[in-house]
C-alpha cells in the first residue's frame, strides 16, 4: 500500500512510518483508528478549546496548544487570553472528522479538550476526579478509589461515568447543569474528593504533594475551570498505544488498561458509543457540597505555600 492518500479532503502522508518507538503501530494505524471512532471522539471535542500531544520521529512528545501557522484555514479555531503564559493562544476547535484526521496527519496522538466550552459563560460541563495510583500501586487500587468517589456522589444524589485514563488511572466525570459557576464546580470537586477520602483514608488521599501520599491513590480534584482532561477514546503516547476507554461501573472491577488499545478498541466498540450511553444527564450541584468545598483550600495554592514553608525550614535547620 502507498504511504500517501486523501481522506475527507485531507492529504495524508508517511502513513506507513512507525508512529513512535514502542507503539507497535504506524501512522496509518492512528489515522484508521481516528477515522473509526470519528464522531464519537469529535463529540468530546466539539466547541472546546483543544490541546493535543504530538510526537515526531526521534523526538520527545510535546503538547501543542497554539495552532501552527501552516494550519489550513478551514480548521475551526478560537483565540483566548492565557493567563498562565500572559499571551493570546489560538486553539483549534475540533468540530468535525476532517479536522480530526488533519490532526492525525500531524501525529497528534492525544486529545485534551477543556472542561469549558468556547463560550465560557455557559460554565463547566462536568466535574472531573482524576484517580492516580502511587508508585507500587496498580490499576486495581484506582478502581477501588473510583468506587469511593461513586459512593460519595451517591450520598448526595449524584452520579457519574467512568473511563480508564489510558495509563494506570481512572477518570470519573460528573455532568452538571449549564450556568454552574466555575468556582462552585471547583469547590464541589474538592468536597467530593474529601468525602471519598474520609470513606477509606488508608486507600486514598487528597494530598497534592507527592511525598505526603504515603503510597495511596491520589484523588486529584484540581481539574476544574479551564483545565484539560484527555478525552474519551483518545489514544495515549505509551507502549502499545492504549486508549482512554469508557467502562460501565458494573464492568470496572474486571477491566485492565491493556484491554483497550489502538488495535483492540475498535472491536470492543463496534458501532456503540458507551461514553454517551453511560453519561448521566446534567445535574444540579447540592448546596451543601458546594459550601463544604469552599471551606477546603485550593490544593495547588496550598501545596505552593507548604512547599515554600518546607524549603525555609530546610534552610534554617
Amino acid at each position: 500500500m502507498g504511504s500517501e492518500e486523501v481522506r475527507a479532503g485531507v492529504t495524508l502522508t508517511n502513513l506507513d512510518k512507525p508512529l513512535f518507538d514502542g507503539a507497535e503501530a504506524t501512522k496509518r494505524d492512528l489515522v484508521d483508528y481516528l477515522e473509526f471512532v470519528g464522531d464519537r471522539l469529535v463529540n468530546q471535542l466539539r466547541d472546546r478549546p483543544l490541546s493535543v500531544v504530538r510526537i515526531r520521529p526521534g523526538q520527545e512528545p510535546f503538547m501543542q496548544k497554539n495552532l501552527p501557522k501552516y494550519t489550513p484555514e478551514w480548521v475551526p479555531r478560537i483565540t483566548l487570553w492565557a493567563e498562565s503564559s500572559r499571551r493570546e493562544v489560538t486553539y483549534a476547535l475540533c468540530d468535525d472528522v476532517r479536522t480530526l484526521l488533519w490532526f492525525g496527519n500531524q501525529r497528534a496522538v492525544e486529545y485534551h479538550p477543556t472542561l469549558l466550552l468556547a463560550d465560557y459563560s455557559a460554565g463547566p460541563t462536568h466535574l472531573v476526579l482524576d484517580l492516580d495510583p502511587s508508585p507500587g500501586q496498580t490499576f486495581r487500587h484506582a478502581v477501588f478509589a473510583a468506587e469511593l468517589i461513586r459512593a460519595a456522589l451517591a450520598a448526595d444524589g449524584l452520579s457519574g461515568a467512568v473511563k480508564t485514563s489510558g495509563a494506570k488511572g481512572v477518570h470519573v466525570f460528573v455532568p452538571v447543569v449549564a450556568g454552574t459557576a466555575v468556582e462552585d464546580a471547583a469547590a464541589a470537586t474538592r468536597a467530593i474528593a474529601a468525602r471519598a477520602e474520609r470513606l477509606d483514608p488508608e486507600l486514598a488521599t487528597t494530598a497534592f504533594i507527592r511525598e505526603d501520599r504515603e503510597g495511596k491513590v491520589f484523588l486529584d480534584s484540581t481539574r476544574a475551570g479551564g483545565a484539560t482532561v484527555v478525552a474519551a477514546y483518545s489514544p495515549r503516547i505509551r507502549p502499545g498505544v492504549p486508549v482512554s476507554f469508557p467502562v460501565g461501573w458494573a464492568d470496572l472491577a474486571d477491566a485492565k488498561p491493556s484491554d483497550f488499545t489502538l488495535r483492540t478498541a475498535p472491536d470492543r466498540l463496534g458501532d456503540r458509543d458507551p461514553w454517551a450511553d453511560e453519561m448521566p444527564a446534567p445535574q444540579q450541584l447540592p448546596a451543601d457540597l458546594i459550601a463544604e468545598g469552599h471551606t477546603i483550600p485550593v490544593a495547588r495554592v496550598q501545596a505552593m505555600h507548604e512547599g515554600k514553608r518546607r524549603a525555609r525550614a530546610r534552610r534554617t535547620s
